[in-house]
């Protein structure tokens, strides 16, 4: 993820995709035909054409066989109602301003902004799953519900307890420090763990696991980071808790 570069490495052709004016089929194979020919890279074609037989065509499936329940499904009781920021971009966290800015601005957000600032957000914020869904399906361009439900629902906010995603893509700062450029320009710290200059990330990732640890225990998948919460002195846990509720009923997390 790279500041204002919104379409960088993306293909851009789910909307078309999605509703059908192109072919997946012929998509996969126009990529085969070009890594045969020597004109793209093979981890390149591999990770387009699983993106579409695989993942695309899974998630139809899913839908199909779940519905209509799934729409219903909330795992873990999330209740918080969506942040009024998601409608305007306005907010102190850069990685959520450059992903909801650009949302607004192109109808479109590549998948790791969905699914690891924004997604993530909505995860760890304990934001009710039908709020995020309705979200989603009003602000892409490539939102079609048997596409944009079990992504949200399974994959981004674990709502299905784990019958999509065997763990919840639950993420701190650190992560998405990592895999963009947006860090630097926030006004948040995203190295600072505690207190009110924190990334947000950093604490509600925490308080997320102490909230939601008698589910996620038995996940084998997240038995080493489990392992290092049941460690964790209750001090350390009560500052958690205190930053975190400091910020879900603070001027961040005004509700539309």
């Amino acid at each position: 993820m790279k500041q204002d570069e919104p379409l960088l490495f993306h293909s851009h052709l789910s909307a078309l995709i999605n509703c059908g004016l192109l072919d997946p089929r012929l998509c996969c194979e126009r990529a085969e035909e070009a890594w045969r020919n020597g004109n793209a890279p093979l981890n390149a074609v591999e990770g387009f054409v699983r993106q579409i037989i695989g993942w695309r065509e899974f998630i139809r499936g899913v839908y199909w066989l779940k519905m209509p329940d799934y729409a219903h499904a909330n795992a873990l009781s999330a209740s918080r109602p969506l942040p009024d920021f998601f409608w305007t971009g306005e907010t102190g966290m850069n990685c959520l301003a450059q992903s909801i800015s650009e949302t607004r601005a192109n109808a479109y957000a590549h998948h790791i902004q969905r699914l690891m600032v924004i997604g993530n957000f909505c995860l760890l914020a304990g934001i009710d799953p039908r709020d995020v869904q309705e979200w989603f399906l009003i602000v892409y361009f490539d939102a079609y519900e048997w596409v944009e439900m079990p992504n949200v629902v399974g994959m981004a906010l674990f709502a299905d307890g784990g019958f999509l995603a065997s763990k919840p893509y639950a993420a701190s700062g650190s992560y998405i420090n990592k895999m963009s450029d947006y860090c630097g320009s926030c006004r948040y710290k995203v190295k600072q763990k505690q207190g009110e200059d924190a990334c947000p990330f950093n604490y509600l990732y925490w308080n997320f696991l102490i909230e939601n640890q008698e589910v996620l225990s038995s996940n084998h998948r997240m038995g080493l980071i489990m392992g290092s919460l049941a460690k964790m002195p209750e001090a350390k846990r009560e500052a958690i808790a205190a930053d975190s509720q400091r910020f879900l009923d603070g001027p961040e997390m005004k509700a539309a």
